[in-house]
């Protein structure tokens, strides 16, 4: 029973961690390059409607649940599964902690704060637009690298779990 649980769990976790990988993707893919093509104001008034409904979608459940699971996943894996399962598990809740969840509160939360704190039509705001794009962009590349390669250790945690069965 608890050896299937942990199985579901990594497959669940393999799954959503390649959901978050791939909305970073579609973000630094066309979305901000979309968004920053559009006249300023448009663009900054989409992207703050964006920072304000993320709070509400199943995205953010994933994103969020995805760090208490890293977590548990790598304790299960340094406590009760083989060395190469465990070392599989560290190293994705490590990219995943680190790559994704603390760029995400250090750089890119800020700086949408700071956009939605802005009256999208004003001088102030489409002076930060330019430096907006180009520096959450370039943060947004590594969140998706970070998502990428937490969902790879993942499943190659899964395979060999498979392969012991």
């Amino acid at each position: 029973m608890i050896q299937q649980l942990f199985e579901i769990g990594l497959i669940g976790a393999t799954l959503a961690t390649g959901l978050v990988a791939g909305v970073f993707l579609t973000f630094s893919d066309f979305v901000m390059r979309a968004l920053g093509r559009a006249e300023p104001a448009a663009g900054i008034g989409a992207m703050q409607m964006i920072n304000r409904e993320v709070y509400r979608s199943l995205f953010m459940t994933l994103l969020i649940g995805l760090t208490i699971i890293s977590i548990l996943l790598a304790v299960v894996g340094i406590f009760f599964v083989g060395r190469d399962v465990a070392l599989w598990l560290v190293g994705a809740a490590g990219f995943y902690i680190v790559g994704v969840m603390a760029v995400t509160a250090r750089k890119n939360v800020p700086m949408n704060q700071r956009l939605d704190s802005m009256e999208h039509r004003s001088a102030g705001a489409r002076a930060y637009w330019a430096t907006y794009t180009r520096d959450w962009t370039r943060w947004n590349h590594l969140r998706w690298v970070a998502a990428l390669a937490a969902a790879i250790g993942y499943l190659c945690a899964t395979v060999t779990v498979a392969g012991q069965v």
